[in-house]
């Protein structure tokens, strides 16, 4: 089977082309700028799952009322560096850009600040806001609960979410940044080697019998995606999940489980303002250290590489800001499809 046709965009072009589309579906120039500007970064950095292959997804979400383009936050409560806002079914990126930048403005006052979302959307690619916050200077943690998408360890039927986390932190004049679902591979991933005829490079999760398997689509049929670390990743989905739900006052992966769509998640966004540490002016040459000794290990093969999280990241973005996003001439139809 011959592979799929692929399209190469500049990013200035598909920022330009979805920035369009949301004003179209009545967006506030402010807020389709911030959306196509996250959509269009994660295509730019290789995540494609989260970038342009989800953007007609969101879009229809757009038309069947689940994301109001116009909603902003609203503030529900707020004790010294804690803030619960309600997102009022807004736009997910927007909605975590605002969290983010609040979360900052608590830590540079009070050193660490904690700004939590309830009824909110998609965040789309969670490592954006890690991105985001580093750049800034700060070290960032933050999560969110989904839908039930995953087994409990040992059960056949969903009732976790792959709530995916992230850490990031300031290193050099970019970032460290860890963003990872809690099943082996997001359901975007799964989609995309679907449409691209691949196989996952491992097990990610069982057919409807039961089986351990790499073909994607029996995955997504079974509904039965495999958790990272087994029951250990089972655990962290189950925790993550209670803790967005007490901290944000919102909805818990079982209620937004009930929604015709995932909608009104519960997230997470901790931002820690590092120069207010004693050890501020050594933090660099410890990073250096790290980094140094983990790039000492001794690969398995001539051709794998070790990188820390984030390093790969760099490579693409700067590959594909030179020859242009790689989109599958499908993804770039059905993206054209959503003009008014």
């Amino acid at each position: 089977m011959l592979p799929p046709k692929q399209l190469y965009i500049s990013a200035d072009e598909m920022q330009k082309t979805l920035k369009n589309i949301l004003w179209q579906h009545q967006f506030p120039k402010k807020r389709a700028e911030e959306c196509a500007t996250v959509f269009t970064q994660n295509s730019v950095d290789g995540i494609y799952t989260h970038g342009i292959n989800r953007f007609p997804r969101f879009v229809d979400y757009v038309r069947k009322g689940y994301v109001i383009p116009e909603a902003k936050p609203t503030r529900l409560h707020r004790f010294g560096s804690i803030e619960q806002w309600h997102g009022n079914l807004g736009a997910g990126p927007s909605n975590a850009i605002f969290a983010t930048n609040r979360a900052m403005k608590l830590a540079q006052k009070n050193g660490i600040g904690c700004v939590t979302l309830s009824h909110t959307n998609h965040w789309m690619r969670g490592g954006a806001y890690g991105w985001q916050a580093a750049k800034a200077g700060f070290t960032f943690i933050g999560w969110t609960n989904t839908t039930a998408n995953m087994p409990a360890w040992g059960a056949v039927n969903p009732k976790l979410g792959n709530n995916p986390l992230v850490f990031a932190t300031p290193y050099a004049d970019e970032a460290l940044v860890l963003d990872m679902a809690m099943s082996q591979y997001s359901f975007g991933a799964m989609e995309l080697a679907v449409l691209k005829n691949e196989k996952l490079s491992v097990v990610g999760g069982y057919d409807k019998a039961g089986n351990l398997t790499t073909e994607p689509s029996l995955i997504l049929d079974s509904w039965r995606s495999l958790p990272i670390g087994f029951w250990k990743g089972a655990g962290l989905s189950f925790l993550l999940d209670v803790l967005a739900a007490i901290l944000a006052n919102g909805l818990a992966t079982h209620q937004i489980a009930q929604k015709p769509a995932e909608t009104a998640s519960s997230q997470v966004f901790i931002a820690i303002d590092t120069s207010k540490l004693a050890n501020y002016s050594s933090i660099s040459a410890t990073i250096d250290a790290i980094i140094h000794d983990y790039k000492q290990s001794v690969p398995i093969s001539s051709q794998h590489q070790i990188s820390y999280p984030g390093e790969r990241v760099l490579a693409t973005r700067l590959k594909n800001s030179q020859n242009g996003i790689p989109v599958l001439e499908s993804v770039w139809r059905e993206v054209l499809a959503r003009r008014d």
